[in-house]
């Protein structure tokens, strides 16, 4: 089923060690293989030298030891045919009178491909070059083992033949070296890397260890799965911990618990369709080639009925610590100041209307009057009542203006609106879109004006969830001097809101307070009899949640529909019906096609995350682009 989706499940295990124990650690080995091939792990990497133990010391070069550890892997290779799981083990191999330290792929009762360690560490509690020969110094393309001839390079692809996964093996210390080998692997198509590490600790190299392993994974554009020999290593003079870790390019990242007596695994399914949309997207990723020599071995998986084991963030765009909110607030401030400051007038208009886009715009232009040293009232806050405004809205909008010290001004827009509906015969009582886009072009026209007369800016307050379904008024709330908003999706308005909030007292924190649990409303249609907002927006477009959900994925990583709704359906279980998840979609997917004309003359506006719909920040798309293909594909669901 995950493979459908573009999954496939990896797992790092560190096995319970009795050191120049062979037949126990093989019989360990198999256990665990077992337990990981019932878990539905369709990849698995041991630790390295996990066959007979790191720390055996000059015991790598006893001719007993070397041939328990070849009937090791015999009974490895003969067990392989039981399991449907590929398992990467690391043990000696002698080559042409020298030993080597590699991993060994066992699949199907095969040897799929030997990888043998680069870069041999020889120096402060290291001496591996006292028994090992580096696998640059190897020049031959195969040996012979064990009844078979099997590919070996230090520079090897094990590339899946009938799904996309193609992976490569760092061991150890290849990983701490500036010319990692699965730098050149992953350029040639290597989208995991495992390694296999007996990496000893001391004070605070757990730390480095683990920003190498995310590093890398973020270089390569590759997921990196480490797995380091554990506390059953010998500790004459040195200790390891059993690290491992699984790590992802989008950040996901797994571990386990260090310092385990008992044998223990991690397991993720990496969402190799994502690695493989980043690197087509990232066309950087290809542009500098070396000439290396990679060799390549084959093998093809065994279909597995996995369900998900990972989560997905219902809010994937939200920043997560208290210092990522501060970075947005300071990017969205400070990029609005450089404008104030380049064109030379330092006063910002504003539109207030008591909603969270435009109490997020104001708080901005707030925070650029302390970056500019600026007096408070150079914002000038203008609420403009019409007919669908709340008493609810209004206060509020007043309440925040008059808290901050802005230039508060109240202009209605009624009488403006009634005059024009007269002028353009527009029938009373009708409540259409024209109804609601001659308010929303009122308003941006006051806007201007004033700013004009102010030798000011018009700061723009729509989000990128709105731009995205296309929900604003052309040439009206879409237009403005400066869209601080623009890369800001709704889910994210309101997150920061609150942290803003959090830091506030008095009024401006109750205030804060009201205008988040304010309906999401243009407040354009007239009130309900008991003056309360009539028109509520998610009711025509959808939860915003979903929209937000959908919009990161489909720009984002570029997922199919199939997939996005696949996600949806399991993420938000517990808050909404298949149903509903697949009409918002639907709704989503209109939106978004038919509404490009308008993103494709936005005003200016900074770009904040990773993904932005400005045709000049990130989305280049044809505004006659058709829908008809991804509505038939949402018909078929």
């Amino acid at each position: 089923m995950l493979k459908e989706y573009g999954y496939v499940r990896v797992g790092a295990i560190v096995n319970e060690i009795h050191l120049c124990d062979v037949d126990y650690n093989v019989s360990e080995i198999v256990r665990l293989v077992k337990e990981a091939d019932s878990k539905g792990v369709e990849i698995v990497t041991f630790p390295e030298l996990s066959i007979v133990g790191y720390t055996a010391q000059d015991m790598f070069l006893n001719t007993d030891l070397y041939n328990g550890c070849i009937n090791g892997l015999a009974a490895l290779k003969s067990f392989s045919k039981e399991t449907k799981t590929i398992f990467i083990v690391g043990s000696p191999i002698r080559i042409n009178n020298s030993l080597y330290n590699c991993a060994i792929s066992f699949y199907d009762g095969h040897i799929i491909g030997i990888t043998p360690k680069t870069y041999i560490p020889n120096y402060n509690e290291f001496y591996e070059a006292r028994y090992f020969k580096s696998g640059n110094e190897l020049k031959l393309d195969s040996i012979e083992l064990l009844g078979e001839k099997v590919v070996i390079s230090n520079k090897l692809l094990y590339k899946c033949d009938n799904f996309d996964v193609t992976y490569a093996i760092d061991l150890c210390e290849d990983l701490w070296m500036a010319n990692t080998p699965s730098n050149f692997t992953s350029l040639k198509g290597a989208n995991i890397i495992f390694n296999l590490s007996s990496s000893n600790e001391t004070i605070g190299k757990v730390s480095y260890r683990r920003n190498l392993v995310k590093m890398q994974a973020s270089k390569t554009l590759a997921a990196y799965v480490y797995a380091s020999s554990g506390i059953n290593e010998s500790t004459s003079d040195i200790l390891f911990s059993g690290h491992a870790m699984i790590a992802e390019p989008d950040g996901t990242f797994i571990e386990n618990e260090r310092f385990k007596f008992e044998s223990n695994m991690i397991i993720q399914d990496v969402d190799i369709q994502r690695i493989m949309s980043d690197r087509i997207k990232e066309r950087s990723y290809e542009t500098v080639d070396f000439d290396i020599d990679v060799k390549e071995t084959h093998f093809s998986l065994v279909r597995r009925e996995n369900e998900l084991l990972r989560e997905y963030n219902k809010k994937p765009f939200l920043a997560h610590t208290k210092e990522g909110l501060e970075e947005i607030l300071n990017i969205q401030a400070y990029a609005l100041a450089k404008r104030v400051k380049h064109i030379g007038n330092s006063k910002m208009v504003i539109g207030i209307s008591g909603g969270a886009d435009s109490t997020l715009a104001f708080l901005v232009s707030m925070k650029v009057t302390r970056i500019l040293n600026l007096p408070s009232t150079n914002v000038i806050a203008i609420t403009m009542p019409g007919f669908g405004t709340s008493g609810r809205t209004y206060n509020n909008s007043v309440n925040l203006i008059k808290a901050y010290g802005a230039d508060f001004r109240e202009i209605s827009i009624k009488d403006a609106c009634i005059q024009h509906f007269k002028d353009i015969k527009h029938p009373d009582g009708v409540y259409d879109i024209t109804y609601e886009n001659v308010q929303a072009r009122e308003r941006t026209q006051i806007l201007f004006d004033v700013a004009n007369q102010e030798n000011g800016i018009v700061v723009g307050t729509g989000d990128m969830s709105e731009l995205a379904l296309g929900w604003a008024t052309y040439n009206g709330d879409h237009m403005s001097n400066y869209g601080v908003n623009c890369s800001i999706p709704k889910t994210l308005v309101t997150t920061l809101i609150g942290h803003i909030r959090d830091g506030e007292e008095g009024i401006i924190k109750e205030t804060l307070t009201d205008i988040l649990n304010t309906p999401i409303s243009p407040e354009l249609l007239p009130l309900d009899d008991n003056g309360n907002i009539a028109q509520a927006t998610e009711k025509s477009v959808g939860p915003y949640i979903l929209n937000d959900f959908f919009l990161y994925h489909f720009l984002r990583y570029g997922a199919p529909l199939k997939k996005i709704y696949f996600l949806a359906c399991r993420t938000f279980k517990d808050e909404f019906k298949e149903e509903e998840i697949k009409a918002t979609l639907k709704v989503f997917v209109r939106r978004f096609f038919t509404q490009q004309f308008k993103r494709n003359c936005v005003p200016d506006g900074i770009k904040v995350g990773s993904v932005a719909v400005s045709p000049r920040g990130d989305l280049r798309m044809s505004s006659d682009t058709f829908n008809k293909m991804y509505l038939k594909e949402l018909e078929n669901l």
